[in-house]
């Protein structure tokens, strides 16, 4: 069924304490009842994941600390948007600085959200293929563990522990399925 968007009648903006913005929108809906709902807008210019193909069968994933989990966990190529960047080149500078490669074969495949309920987060899953060696520094703190994945093993790889980042499970699977239509 298609509704029509609710009216927004007023939008809030305060500073939240981390710095993100925080958004209270006055919304009508077509039946009339009207609500506040709260959103999180996002700072910056989105966010890539990037799904590095070593060869036609096998990911490159990396392996690296992850704070909110207090842990190492196991995923993919992934980063923020700079000013100025564009998906694609968001997706292989990030490729260098994390996994020590360059793509000459970059592919937009989709946009990914995080919690679109409430929040306006995107991240860009792009196909990264015809992989060199090179590497950039980066932000992190210490060389990421690269780990060779086998595409056809991702039934294995989406029940380990350390591998739980919701991006990364879906952006292989959607990636696989992209690849098998292409070939």
């Amino acid at each position: 069924m298609s509704r029509p968007l609710p009216t927004i009648h007023g939008i809030t903006e305060r500073i939240g304490a981390g710095g993100e913005r925080l958004e209270e929108l006055d919304l009508e809906f077509s039946n009339g009842e009207r609500r506040r709902f709260h959103r999180i807008r996002p700072g910056g210019h989105g966010a890539v994941v990037v799904v590095p193909m070593i060869d036609d069968d096998t990911v490159l994933l990396v392996r690296e600390y992850a704070a909110g989990l207090h842990r190492y966990e196991l995923g993919l190529v992934k980063g923020r948007i700079d000013a100025g960047e564009t998906p694609v080149q968001a997706a292989d500078r990030e490729l260098k600085e994390e996994a020590g490669y360059g793509a000459h074969r970059l592919d937009v495949l989709r946009s990914l959200t995080l919690a679109p309920i409430y929040m306006a987060h995107q991240s860009w899953l792009v196909l990264a293929r015809d992989l060199y060696p090179e590497r950039l520094p980066g932000d992190e703190p210490e060389e990421l563990e690269v780990v060779p994945w086998k595409l056809d093993d991702l039934d294995r790889l989406m029940l380990r522990e350390d591998f739980s980042e919701g991006r990364s499970l879906a952006a292989l699977f959607i990636a696989r399925e992209w690849l098998r239509g292409a070939r």
